[in-house]
């Protein structure tokens, strides 16, 4: 019996040992790298060490699980030795040791230290990160040795950091805030956009090079003008010998500074004498990333380019934050119906409509490959986008680029008549960018 009593110290200590652990736990995950920052430079004692905890969570935070595990299971084997001890080598004495120490790691590990660690985070933080820091160069590599082999274990890809302080556990923290109404499901999808803006390639929100608007660089500031005006962008890539040649930006408020500063007669100044330096980025660069690099250059659009130097298409910062809030729509934005017969006997469709559809309204087939809607066949005719007032003749019907929509300004509303006799296969000079 005395030999047991003298176990029971080591126990009680190791409990202690956990709750602080867990304190400190809790406290170094509620510290952002802004506060650590505002640390080092009023010279807190600790604030290195945060700092560099704070940076790399999953490093140091998977040890100090490792070492609270580890406390309260020495301590709960230490604790039915001696219940055994005193109560026998029988059932009951497992079930008394474990209730007790389910009790005691619930309050004294659980509970307790975990409220302090939140209420008091940045003194616990400070404290606490030197001796964090000085374990971790000691036992680093056994948390990680650990890991590896949990993932080998499990099925399906593991995490690499571990699923401790990873972002899994954080998706999973924020669906139970939503489940308890601490924020409204719209507030959740947000947030879940966030996460996922590190996983979401340049390539998968970009305007595509079939969807761009440009300007080639011999024409005039009157011409581009009248581009951007009718076509509703504000800023028009310029190219050279071919859209993978793209040289510049044209900017609308820049073209018409100039036109109002010098006169009329700047009007036949050519375009590239204004346009100014374009951005490129490849199409696989992670889109948080580039948000970054667009914040700190001060710039909305730039030029994807594809693994083989081509132009894949542009992406804006509007483009990004859509990934996150969803579909940014402006005040002349409105729902059109399908099918609207006009009194001249044309009918006005939304450029959504399927090819099939439109071909039902006239009575006739319309055959063209790789085209599914009627804005895609006017686009398809036309060889370039079509912008509002661009006409095609396809298939003995006359298509007109009515109405623009969106932010990125496509072709909302198209009307369709049968074309005269006397028409031509395409009548394009509406749409050309001059």
């Amino acid at each position: 019996m005395s030999s047991a009593f003298g176990w029971l110290l080591p126990a009680v200590v190791l409990v202690v040992i956990g709750g602080l652990i867990a304190s400190a736990e809790t406290a170094l995950a509620r510290i952002s790298r802004v506060r650590a920052e505002e640390f080092v430079r009023e010279g807190r004692r600790g604030a290195q060490r945060l700092q560099a905890i704070v940076a790399d969570p999953p490093r140091y935070l998977n040890l100090v699980l490792l070492l609270r595990v580890s406390c309260e299971l020495v301590s709960t084997v230490i604790a039915t030795l001696l219940f055994i001890d005193w109560l026998g080598d029988k059932g009951w004495a497992y079930t008394a040791a474990a209730a007790t120490m389910i009790l005691v790691c619930y309050v004294i590990v659980g509970v307790s230290p975990r409220t302090l660690g939140r209420q008091h985070a940045e003194p616990i933080a400070l404290a606490s990160a030197p001796v964090v820091y000085g374990l971790t160069r000691i036992f680093g590599p056994l948390p990680r040795l650990l890991i590896l082999l949990g993932n080998a274990l499990t099925p399906g890809k593991g995490f690499k950091e571990g699923p401790f302080t990873s972002e899994a556990e954080l998706r999973d923290l924020v669906d139970l805030a939503e489940e308890r109404r601490v924020i409204e499901p719209d507030e959740r999808e947000m947030i879940h956009s966030v996460f996922e803006l590190g996983d979401t390639l340049v390539r998968e929100v970009m305007v595509p090079r079939t969807d761009m608007v440009f300007i080639e660089r011999g024409k005039t500031l009157g011409q581009v003008l009248s581009l951007a005006l009718r076509s509703g962008f504000s800023r028009v890539p310029v190219v050279g010998e071919n859209e993978d040649d793209v040289i510049g930006i044209a900017y609308l408020k820049d073209i018409v500074r100039r036109i109002h500063e010098t006169g009329e007669d700047r009007r036949e100044e050519r375009v590239e004498s204004i346009m100014r330096p374009a951005t490129y980025v490849p199409e696989s660069k992670p889109i948080d990333q580039l948000m970054r690099e667009m914040q700190a250059r001060q710039i909305h659009l730039a030029i994807v380019i594809d693994e083989y130097g081509g132009t894949a298409g542009l992406v804006t910062i509007e483009d990004v934050l859509e990934e996150i809030v969803g579909e940014i729509a402006d005040e002349y934005d409105q729902e059109a119906p399908r099918v609207e017969w006009l009194s001249d006997g044309s009918v006005r469709v939304t450029a959504r409509l399927t090819v099939s559809e439109l071909g039902d309204l006239f009575g006739i087939e319309i055959d063209v490959d790789d085209v599914e809607t009627v804005g895609g066949l006017l686009a398809h005719a036309l060889g370039r986008v079509p912008i509002a007032g661009s006409q095609a003749v396809v298939e003995g019907l006359n298509l007109t680029a009515e109405s623009l929509a969106g932010r990125r300004n496509r072709i909302s509303t198209v009307v369709v008549r049968r074309a005269s006799p006397a028409a031509g296969d395409v009548v394009s000079a509406a749409a050309r960018h001059d």
